[in-house]
């Protein structure tokens, strides 16, 4: 173990010194990429490295910072794969006397519709003495911070919770139907939720061309506008104030009410609840956002007893990933903040630590290759040489990754589109092609 920590240490060390050193002069290929119309007056860093030479073989501003947007769930992911085993941790539960006092972990899996089996609801049901959960584990925040805040009613940014059930989301559902009636069609209209809900909602007057769903920010009040299509279903991310509303949802289904306490459990017991690559492929492949929040929260109580992300950034930070080229500013597990600031070779000694921590093979499963996942339509040809995680905001993109060359060489590279006004499609292209190219090349 101590050799293969110093070797780790050299490799860094090289790694870092070359990071240091003034920047190779630019190639024909980037010069190709920077020049491209579609990246006119954006910022562009780009890190490719050959893991046969142990050198960087294309290098531009790739010791600058970029917001990387959902390249953060690249050190998510890191966090997720070295801290929470084989199986997640789906619920913590300890008898004493007549109760079963339990905790949430986190969870996000938790009668989600991504899962079929369901241990902790199953475990839940055969319960017979009152059940308590704890509320003090809990110590951050629904949203994250720097998160757009007017975005709280879309699919890609549910709220964070210690309990999450359903994916933290409502789907609301619009059917219509037309029907004769004495010679004449009548349009009957029927709108439902799955799962069912108790909350407060009010019907708009009039249709509109559209169906929607809209909700105050801090409340489960919701206003339905009708809409002219015959079918349509809208997921809209509920109010989880904590554990209030999980616990509602969750007593139709394990037919228990359980209560809220403050207190400590000590050795507790766990209910495992999936295979942990189940929700790792994913988070990838869809860019979850949820599934990314919330990796963070069960490591954060794996680690500390308690779910708090800062504390947890700052704790990996410090210790397991303290070995950054640039040390970055990490906020959030999702990457939907935009106060996120890693250089290309951060993701590349990322990457590497990645591969030598978990091996090559388990990542190719996680990550999305070529016309999968955000890589769909997307280097069709390289499926199965590229292995890469995609990134994108508004105005920025990002692709972080491994790449098996024509010559068969393992590349790892990193490339971060900042502040371009142009359409997404148009600098996904331009990158496409700048890597097809360095593949050929190599």
């Amino acid at each position: 173990m101590m050799h293969k920590s110093i070797g780790f240490f050299v490799f860094s060390f090289l790694l870092v010194s070359c990071s240091v050193q003034k920047q190779a002069r630019v190639s024909p290929l980037q010069k190709n990429l920077i020049a491209d119309s579609a990246l006119t007056n954006a910022f562009v860093g780009i890190a490719v490295y050959d893991t046969e030479t142990g050198k960087y073989i294309h290098q531009h501003n790739s010791n600058k910072y970029f917001v990387p947007a959902s390249n953060i769930k690249l050190p998510t992911l890191y966090a997720g794969m070295k801290y929470l085993g084989e199986q997640l941790p789906g619920l913590q539960y300890k008898e004493e006397g007549d109760t079963l006092y339990i905790q949430a972990t986190g969870d996000p899996t938790l009668l989600h519709a991504d899962y079929k089996t369901q241990p902790v609801v199953d475990f839940l049901k055969k319960q017979t003495k009152p059940i308590v959960i704890n509320k003090a584990n809990w110590k951050a925040e629904a949203l994250g911070y720097g998160w757009a805040w007017d975005d709280y009613l879309g699919y890609y940014m549910t709220e964070r919770s210690p309990l999450p059930v359903y994916g933290n989301y409502i789907k609301w559902i619009q059917q219509r139907s037309i029907e004769e009636r004495d010679g004449a069609k009548d349009t009957a209209s029927m709108v439902f939720t799955e799962p069912e809900v108790n909350w407060d909602v009010q019907f708009k007057t009039g249709k509109s061309t559209a169906f929607d769903v809209a909700r105050p920010r801090t409340e489960n009040k919701y206003s339905i506008t009708e809409g002219k299509e015959m079918s349509k279903t809208i997921e809209v991310p509920f109010v989880t104030n904590g554990l209030q509303s999980a616990l509602e949802l969750l007593k139709d289904t394990v037919h228990q009410t359980i209560t809220e306490e403050s207190f400590r459990i000590t050795n507790p017991e766990v209910v495992y609840s999936q295979p942990v690559d189940s929700m790792f492929k994913p988070l990838m492949y869809r860019s979850d956002n949820f599934y990314a929040e919330q990796t963070l929260m069960m490591v954060s109580h794996q680690l500390f007893g308690e779910m708090d992300e800062q504390k947890l950034i700052a704790h990996l930070l410090s210790n397991d990933l303290n070995g950054f080229p640039q040390k970055p500013k990490w906020v959030d597990g999702s990457g939907l903040s935009r106060y996120n600031l890693f250089t290309p070779e951060d993701f590349v000694w990322l990457l590497l630590k990645m591969k030598d921590e978990f091996g090559l093979e388990r990542l190719k499963t996680i990550l999305p290759t070529g016309n999968t996942g955000t890589l769909r339509n997307y280097y069709v040809d390289e499926a199965g040489f590229i292995f890469a995680k995609t990134g994108s905001l508004t105005g920025h993109l990002a692709l972080s990754g491994f790449l098996i060359s024509a010559k068969n060489k393992l590349l790892v590279f990193s490339v971060i589109v900042n502040n371009h006004n142009t359409s997404a499609s148009s600098v996904r292209r331009a990158v496409e092609k700048f890597i097809q190219q360095v593949r050929k090349e190599n």
